[in-house]
């Protein structure tokens, strides 16, 4: 929720030009740092061996979950331990607004007023704005995304409904996700008794790997249920800014090595960090399949913020693995569209992926 924010954002970064089945099968316990799983669709001992060797050495803890949507191979580690978000939470809200937009509940180009004492610590910068302001949500969802605005977030609560986010959690059938309140703010109502332990939200590795999930496919509306033709412009926003993703120092950290701010991003991700807390969740659009990627590092001893912190680079190391290791060629952005370019997939394969 936290982030240090470099002057030039003022400069034309804040406002990026943006362009106009979840997987819910049963998940396997796990009761150790170091327990992994063998998902159907296998994985190579030496990636997990890679990635368990790099969680041990790590000064705190880790949960991740990794799969390539093509071909099924897993990774894991403590994928199914509830994790606090810290910001990654930010994805189950602008899930919740795309499926209100789609229907007809909410629009993009209406307007929302930040009024004054609205702002909140933290990332962001409207709480350095004058007030009253008047943002579009589609404003309010950008900064929320591309900056972790935490104001802007709180703007987009007030907009949609915590009640209706975590009704939207349920539907999609995570049993340990939930977002418990505003950001910076005090609950407006009695918590569940677990709240003071994980602060703004609570998840899994494996659980928000379904979130972004569903954004990358545009699985939108319930399972069997016939796609709109408004859905692909709708998954198309979301995927613009989860690409312009202001924070590149976890999972895009040894990937990107080229400047990809004109030509567009391989990698649509949504961070979140508190002093001894880095996260990252990220669409990676690898050149032989599309990987999600979900890494939350957590009582971590590094609770520095500066890039070089451990738990940062632990998680970029990590996303270099895998990618090293399912799609040794690189990334291609082209693919990072709604759909990820699955459709293509021939039937026999896409079923592995299920």
């Amino acid at each position: 929720m936290r982030h240090r924010v470099s002057g030039l954002l003022l400069a034309g970064v804040l406002w990026p030009a943006i362009s106009g089945m979840s997987l819910l099968g049963q998940m396997q316990g796990l009761s150790h740092n170091l327990v992994t799983e063998e998902p159907a669709g296998g994985t190579t001992d030496t990636l997990q061996n890679e990635l368990n060797a790099l969680a041990t050495a790590h000064h705190g803890h880790v949960a991740m979950y990794a799969r390539q949507l093509n071909t099924g191979k897993t990774v894991a580690i403590d994928a199914n331990k509830p994790v606090q978000t810290a910001s990654v939470i930010k994805l189950t809200i602008l899930f919740e607004a795309m499926e209100q937009i789609r229907a007809g509940n909410a629009h993009w180009d209406e307007k929302l007023t930040l009024a004054k004492g609205d702002g909140v610590s933290g990332s962001g910068v409207l709480t350095f704005l004058d007030a009253p302001l008047t943002l579009t949500l589609t404003d309010v969802l950008t900064l929320m995304v591309i900056m972790s605005d935490n104001t802007a977030t709180n703007l987009a609560i007030d907009r949609l409904g915590v009640d209706a986010v975590n009704a939207r959690i349920a539907w999609m059938g995570l049993k340990d996700t939930h977002l418990y309140k505003k950001v910076g703010k005090p609950p407006s109502g009695p918590m569940p008794a677990d709240q003071p332990k994980f602060g703004l939200g609570k998840t899994t590795a494996h659980e928000m790997e379904m979130v972004i999930e569903r954004i990358g496919r545009c699985e939108l509306g319930a399972p069997g249920e016939t796609a709109q033709p408004g859905d692909n412009a709708i998954c198309q926003v979301a995927l613009g800014m989860l690409r312009n993703q202001f924070y590149r120092n976890t999972i895009p950290r040894y990937l990107e090595t080229l400047d990809s701010s004109e030509t567009g991003s391989g990698i649509a991700s949504k961070t979140g960090s508190l002093n001894a807390v880095r996260n990252d969740v990220a669409i990676v659009a690898g050149k032989t399949g599309p990987i999600i990627i979900s890494i939350f590092t957590y009582e971590n001893q590094d609770k520095s913020w500066t890039a070089d912190n451990e738990g940062e680079v632990l998680i970029g190391k990590m996303a270099k693995a895998i990618v090293q290791a399912w799609s040794p060629e690189g990334l291609d952005g082209k693919t990072l569209v709604p759909g990820l370019g699955l459709n293509s997939v021939p039937k026999e394969e896409a079923a592995t992926s299920k």
